[in-house]
């Protein structure tokens, strides 16, 4: 017997197609079967930032020279580089620019430095070598 017919019995319906008639019929509903594009800004039309590091270790600047740009302190100002609002560092007397890590708290940070001759390291041993001043393209002697 079939289905339908036992549950014509059951429910004590005479006829078939009165059963159809009764029974809701089930609403099928479409769905998408591709996934919608998302929107971009300007269209991918917008040129690039320019950000990153202009200036490598042991490259000669003068006052004012771009060493890097960046968003936010990837790094940060060490001797005789100072910071601009856009996070922008920059040279503030002549020398060569110096890349050297330096432990902060429980984390170690990324300092970019100026000296005066090409073969200096940074951090300076202020000990023993005394703090590093300038004057024009002279370092004076701390008295």
């Amino acid at each position: 017997m079939s289905i339908l017919a036992t549950l014509s019995r059951k429910l004590g319906i005479n006829e078939v197609s009165s059963l159809t008639q009764r029974t809701p019929s089930i609403i099928q509903v479409r769905t998408a079967t591709k996934r919608s594009g998302g929107s971009s800004k300007n269209h991918g039309s917008s040129p690039g930032q320019r950000l990153g590091v202009k200036k490598f270790s042991d490259n000669a600047v003068i006052p004012g020279n771009i060493i890097v740009r960046q968003r936010g302190t990837k790094y940060h100002p060490g001797p005789h580089v100072g910071m601009g609002n856009d996070h922008t560092l920059f040279a503030l007397v002549p020398g060569f620019v110096r890349f050297y890590k330096q432990k902060f708290g429980t984390k170690e940070r990324k300092y970019v430095g100026l000296v005066l001759n090409r073969g200096e390291t940074l951090p300076r041993n202020e000990a023993e070598l005394g703090r590093s001043r300038f004057f024009g393209n002279v370092e004076l002697p701390s008295s």
